[in-house]
């Protein structure tokens, strides 16, 4: 037993021998074949660079594409500034000869451990040579590029050089690349004027421009700020009153109105950082590299968007951002956006703009409800959970139509409960929305989640109706060449189908009645082009405005998205059925479509309801072929979600429950009415009144000169009665007739009782 023990440790040691002579061996052989890589020296020092962005037409976009080149020396520096970025990302920097193997091991060590490639103990070198020549990739042959090229790259550079070229070239988050440019943006001072908690916290924002950004994420921007305090004080770069001084500052950023002419909102930004995503390179290593990135966007829809934009009065404090999407080419053909910060970047609440994607669409493709189901409209709790409409107010029962248009919150909160609410999840993340784990409550219903979407996403899921229930990202990128002319990439749109055509359609018309009667009703006199809509507002409790508004209009050809808000979150005097829906409409009426009707698809019936059924009992069924027209309804279906019951209403004959007398020289007839029939009061032959559309008991006087008379009631279900052969009348109808004369003691007794 000892012997076969021993022998299995042996022969473990020689696989393991094995394996790590194998992987030296292949790492070696790889990164001596990676030292023939050139180092490209212009890319270490030129702050200064552009990327060629292109329209559909292949013409250059209006818009500047250069990367800011402003430039700070090292020497310009107050010194605790450079050794901020030193103590958090690299404290061997002035030690090492680029690779730090000791961080290594521990990062490999950690990596083994979580299956995973998070570490990467880059040293600042390395972060050079990663940001100017390297994708972001995460994989080892990456990993044996960046280690070669940083070798040569110490051999060629100074340590200072190599410094001032780190601090001139890496991301800062907002669109700023280099220290000057992220100190101008976040603290409107030259890089020379930082204050050590200045320093720290653009130091710590490099690890993650978005996690530790000061303006989204402050608090977290302090803790790390704090941290890297901390770490300098370990490395006796500042003393222990320094540090305690600078923990002590308050976050004070002064971001100037730059609004204007600024690139952050533009649509060349936006491509280029969808290009960034799709190549796996920073935006600055595109502009190295010499890429030429092809877009869909369309300079007339751009001019018109941005013309609707400006055909409205916006407050300085709001921020505005507007999206056009080609619904056919899954192709984003215009945006604008007004704002000091990087609009794209920011997730949203997109309040009762989530409705139909979230709650409505899904449940008609469930075939839980029809645009005419009805929903009580009640106060509820649900748990701990007490929502309420906007207004505090409830309406009783309403149809999932007027539910949407006028966008009630406590029915969409019901139709979610009745389909689930991971069930609606899972429609709209089909639909490119992404959710938080913790958004798993039924405020979900009326767009509450922890933390949002971007305009893009949002404007883009819509186009699921447009397109028949398909749907597919749409991309501002078309195509890209590098600098050799060469097809490196091209957008192939692969649509998935997430809901039947019919609920797709369905949902259209709902949301047409939305831009014809309900809150985006100010796109009523829309004529080019049918057009449905949603709106979406987001307030605050007892606040005098509110944060978000929104307008999603699609036509049969394309998506409009609009947004105004503000990101500070201060209220405003915006509401998604104005200003948005007022540059929607000035948007949609200056195109002109060639599709101007949406389809309708096969799958999709009209069929006759009983709205007296509807209205009393609220529920939906087939109107009985005897019933008048004025108790029907023509209501759209899925063929696959019909009602089958057909309405007993108006199958039998009419009742009538009356009684006279007389009271001296007047008849008094006391009847009680049905709200369905009609009464047709006859004095010796000759109509004298007729009643309809009442309920409940009523009284009739007639005059009564005479001695002697006959009233008859005759009552019926109107003029539009059977159109059959089994009867020769028009309608079912039934006749109570009274003979009266005056006496002493009056009589009346009903004679006849009959129905012809």
């Amino acid at each position: 037993m000892k012997k076969i023990v021993k022998n299995c440790l042996i022969s473990f040691l020689l696989v393991g021998l094995f394996a790590v002579v194998f992987c030296a061996t292949y790492l070696g052989i790889n990164f001596l074949k990676f030292q023939s890589l050139p180092l490209n020296a212009e890319a270490l020092s030129t702050p200064a660079l552009s990327i060629a962005v292109f329209d559909s037409e292949n013409k250059p976009t209006k818009e500047d594409n250069e990367f800011n080149g402003d430039f700070c020396s090292l020497e310009s520096l107050h010194s605790y500034t450079p050794q901020a970025f030193i103590s958090i990302e690299d404290k061997k920097f002035f030690e090492h000869k680029g690779l730090n193997y000791k961080r290594m091991v521990g990062a490999m060590i950690s990596n083994l451990k979580s299956h995973s490639l998070k570490e990467g103990a880059s040293t600042i070198s390395q972060q050079l040579i990663k940001n100017t020549h390297l994708s972001g990739e995460k994989t080892f042959e990456r990993k044996l590029k960046e280690m070669a090229l940083t070798k040569k790259l110490e051999r060629t550079f100074s340590k200072e050089e190599i410094l001032e070229s780190y601090l001139n070239i890496i991301f800062f988050g907002n669109n700023c690349y280099g220290l000057e440019s992220a100190s101008q943006y976040y603290f409107n001072k030259s890089a020379k004027d930082l204050t050590l908690a200045e320093s720290c916290t653009l130091a710590g924002l490099i690890k993650s421009p978005s996690k530790y950004s000061p303006i989204h994420n402050p608090q977290n921007s302090i803790a790390r700020r704090n941290l890297v305090l901390s770490e300098m004080e370990k490395d006796g770069h500042i003393c222990a009153e320094q540090k305690i001084y600078a923990q002590n500052q308050p976050l004070t950023l002064n971001i100037q109105n730059k609004r204007v002419g600024s690139r952050l909102n533009t649509y060349s930004q936006c491509a280029i950082d969808e290009a960034a995503k799709i190549l796996k390179l920073s935006p600055k290593q595109i502009a190295i590299g010499g890429f030429h990135i092809h877009t869909y966007q369309n300079s007339d829809k751009q001019t018109a968007l941005c013309s609707a934009f400006d055909g409205v009065q916006i407050a300085d404090s709001i921020d505005t951002a507007g999206i056009v999407i080609d619904s056919k080419n899954y192709a984003v053909t215009a945006y604008v956006g007004n704002s000091n910060f990087k609009l794209m970047d920011c997730r949203r609440q997109p309040a009762s703009c989530l409705k139909p994607l979230l709650v409505y669409a899904p449940a008609l493709n469930e075939g839980v409800v029809s645009p005419d189901t009805q929903i009580l409209d009640e106060k509820i709790t649900i748990g701990d959970y007490s929502p309420a409409n906007v207004n505090k107010k409830y309406a009783g029962y309403m149809s999932v139509t007027d539910a949407v248009k006028n966008s009630v919150n406590i029915p969409a909160i019901k139709v979610l409960s009745y389909i689930g609410i991971d069930t609606g999840k899972q429609y709209a993340e089909k639909l490119g929305l992404e959710f938080d784990p913790q958004d798993d409550s039924y405020a979900l219903a009326l767009g509450g989640m922890t933390y949002g979407v971007n305009l893009k996403q949002l404007a883009s899921a819509y186009t699921v109706f447009s397109n028949g229930g398909e749907f597919a990202e749409p991309k501002f990128v078309q195509f890209i060449t590098d600098k050799n002319n060469k097809l490196v990439y091209v957008h192939h749109p692969n649509p998935q189908m997430v809901l039947r055509q019919d609920s797709a359609y369905l949902m259209t018309s709902i949301l047409q009645e939305t831009a014809k009667t309900g809150t985006a009703r100010k796109l009523a006199d829309i004529q080019n082009t049918e057009v449905a809509a949603k709106t979406g507002t987001v307030g605050k409790k007892n606040a005098s405005g509110n944060t978000d508004a929104y307008n999603i209009s699609f036509t049969p050809e394309e998506v409009t998205g609009i947004w105004f808000g503000n990101l500070s979150n201060q209220p405003q005097k915006i509401a998604g059925g104005n200003q948005p829906t007022e540059v929607a409409k000035a948007y949609i009426k200056s195109q002109t479509y060639q599709q101007t009707t949406f389809d309708v698809p096969s799958s999709v019936a009209e069929a006759k309801i009983d709205t007296l059924e509807l209205e009393e009992n609220h529920r939906l069924v087939l109107a009985n072929p005897y019933a008048p027209e004025r108790f029907t309804k023509t209501a759209l279906f899925s063929r696959f979600n019909m009602p089958n019951e057909v309405s007993k209403n108006f199958a039998e004959i009419p009742e009538i429950n009356a009684q006279s007398r007389v009271d001296g020289n007047q008849i008094v007839l006391s009847l009680s009415a049905q709200r369905h029939l009609v009464y047709e009061i006859y004095k010796n032959n000759i109509l004298t009144q007729t009643i309809s559309n009442k309920s409940g008991d009523v009284t009739i006087r007639l005059a009564f000169p005479e001695k002697e008379c006959s009233v008859k009631i005759v009552a019926s279900y109107g003029q539009n009665g059977i159109k059959s052969g089994l009867f020769d009348t028009k309608s079912f109808t039934k006749t109570k007739e009274f003979s009266l004369q005056k006496s002493t003691t009056t009589q009346q007794q009903p004679q006849k009782e009959w129905f012809i």
